[in-house]
């Protein structure tokens, strides 16, 4: 959009119109007291001073004491309620770029850098929080200020203030110049930190990785030079702005300097009172403060735009895969899915991830797919529950093409485990209970045990209400993804996904586990995705897939009868069991026995 990013944030100011209202009048009310106070310095000047009124230099003290209490609490209330409105739009402003981040694609995410992202949630939605509740509010004052002095100062000698306000004029241009520079910098300074955070982020996630390879130094390396990158940014802006207001200082002063010497040679003349030059003065001021200010307020306001640019940026990324218009709310599936001459490229792709899949699944089927990494198994599951759109073909559940059902009653009934098993920062009872939360203690525990879970769960001191980690690294690989296949059990799905979920287990493991899944896949569509031969054998329909397409469909029977692909996996894994078995037998006496990883 052509529009500037600060006028587009009309959106977040709109629902606090009336807050702001206020806060307007409460500005106009101080404003006027400001004015008033130089006229009343004016009048103890030339009415109590020079003619020696005692009783008028009292009853104009208790005026300014009133005048200065009232002012406090204006301000008071003015700043109580700056922060209140800022605080609000920013809250809005963060929950609206966290929920469009939600509901963003995959094929977003898979291109963006949390780093990134976690930046412009909470360092960009700030610079424009604070530029809406501080800035503009102080932009207002000083225009009331700056018409209420010119004002006040035409009716009072309109000569000495056409020869005050002269170096206003080179200060309001030389301000707007360094608007115009300032954004663009200020631009590289959010995007420097957007990556200093996506290298922090990156080094405290990798950091068994990099103490693995001792690759510290190396890694301090790279976060110096992003860190620098961000320093030298920060200093370009703070350059400009050097140069910018000793200029602004000395125009301020020169303003003084002409008042004292032309309202000066009227004061001898005769035709300016010393109160009046006084009060003269302290309007010119006045004046002068909001040209100063102005300079202070674009900087802010260059702030906030590049803020807000950034945050638009993902603002303005469609959400590309929705619920359509007249979307089917699915009711309890069948288990029925078929791929239609399905293709898929992922985007900045040019080669086709899948082509031409053409399978079709009846319900409480299980299907196994295997093949060699890269083949496009794990492609195709992430399109039964619309994580990606297929680029060519269709996708049917129950006879519906999943792009014109409703998302929720589509995902609602997909449980899936993932072959990397995300836990959140919570209990375990929370992370089995992530897709249920209304779940009670029984079905829950129910989960656990049939996955195999609960027994080492309550190994811990407090059980369910262990705390794991972030992304659960407090326990192990094969504790994580036996919480996560409870976490999908638990939502009792008509269609489970398991994409290679019992490959961080153990051997004796993976047999409780597949016991379990035995009979929990009972009465729903299931596919697995597994390198070991051993684990999908007992399918009722084995995929094998090599470079995005299907080249083999069968039992486990008649795949060895084909021979092909399945049949070079089959042998080279029995080749390996039987080496493995060997080493186990007669281990090396020096040297440590290594069991080679299943291939697939």
């Amino acid at each position: 959009m052509n529009q500037h990013p600060l006028l587009r944030l009309r959106f977040a100011i709109r629902p606090y119109l009336p807050q702001i209202a206020v806060s307007m009048l409460n500005l106009t009310a101080l404003t006027g007291l400001s004015l008033y106070i130089p006229a009343i310095i004016r009048d103890v000047i030339d009415e109590g001073l020079l003619r020696a009124e005692q009783g008028f230099l009292v009853r104009a003290a208790l005026l300014l004491l009133g005048l200065g209490l009232l002012t406090a609490a204006l301000n008071g209330f003015q700043r109580y309620l700056s922060e209140w409105i800022s605080g609000h739009i920013g809250y809005d402003i963060r929950n609206r770029l966290y929920n469009h981040i939600q509901n963003l694609s995959f094929s977003f995410h898979d291109h963006a850098q949390t780093g990134q992202l976690i930046s412009r949630c909470i360092e960009d939605v700030r610079s424009v929080q604070q530029f809406i509740g501080s800035s503009i509010v102080e932009l207002s004052q000083l225009i009331l200020l700056l018409f209420g002095a010119m004002w006040v100062m035409l009716t009072a000698n309109w000569q000495l203030t056409l020869i005050a306000i002269l170096p206003i004029f080179p200060l309001i241009w030389m301000t707007f110049d360094f608007g115009n520079r300032i954004t663009a910098l200020f631009f590289k300074v959010d995007t420097a930190l957007g990556d200093l955070s996506s290298r922090l982020q990156e080094n405290v996630t990798g950091v068994q990785v990099i103490r693995a390879f001792a690759r510290e130094e190396h890694e301090m390396q790279r976060f110096d030079e992003s860190n620098r990158a961000y320093y030298q940014a920060r200093i370009r802006v703070i350059n400009t702005w050097s140069k910018v207001m000793p200029t602004t200082d000395f125009l301020v002063t020169l303003c003084t300097i002409l008042i004292l010497w032309f309202g000066g040679q009227m004061v001898l003349q005769g035709s300016l009172t010393v109160g009046e030059l006084v009060a003269f003065n302290a309007y010119v001021l006045m004046l002068a403060t909001p040209a100063q200010q102005l300079t202070w307020l674009v900087n802010a306001a260059g702030e906030a735009a590049a803020g807000a640019r950034r945050v638009f940026e993902v603002l303005d990324t469609p959400i590309e895969i929705t619920s359509p218009p007249q979307a089917v709310k699915l009711p309890v599936l069948r288990g029925e899915i078929e791929f239609r001459d399905v293709s898929l490229t992922y985007q900045d792709e040019k080669k086709a991830s899948l082509r031409n899949i053409n399978l079709h699944v009846q319900p409480n089927q299980l299907i196994a797919l295997i093949g060699p990494t890269g083949s496009g198994k794990t492609s195709l599951i992430h399109l039964i529950p619309r994580f990606y759109d297929v680029s060519q073909g269709a996708i049917l559940v129950d006879g519906v093409d999943v792009r014109c059902a409703e998302l929720s009653s589509l995902r609602r009934q997909i449980g899936l485990v993932l072959q990397t098993s995300l836990l959140f920062s919570d209990t375990i009872r929370a992370n089995i209970a992530y897709g249920c939360p209304e779940a009670s203690e029984e079905e829950i525990i129910a989960a656990a045990q049939a996955a195999q879970a609960h027994e080492f769960i309550m190994s811990f001191e407090k059980g369910y209400d262990t705390l794991v980690g972030e992304r659960g690294v407090t326990l192990s690989g094969g504790q994580r993804q036996r919480v996560a296949i409870a976490r999908a059990l638990l939502m009792n799905p008509r269609i489970l996904i398991l994409d290679d979920s019992l490959s961080s287990v153990d051997t004796q493991t993976e047999q409780l586990i597949q016991r379990a899944l035995d009979r929990l896949m009972e009465g729903r569509t299931t596919f697995v995705i597994a390198h070991r031969l051993s684990t999908v054998r007992r399918a009722d329909k084995i995929i094998v897939m090599d470079k995005g397409q299907i080249v083999q469909m069968g039992t486990h029977n008649e795949l060895l009868a084909q021979g092909g692909l399945y049949r070079e996996i089959h042998d080279l894994q029995l080749v390996n069991a039987a080496w493995r078995e060997e080493e186990t037998e007669l281990p090396h006496p020096e040297k440590p026995v290594y069991h080679t990883k299943d291939l697939g």
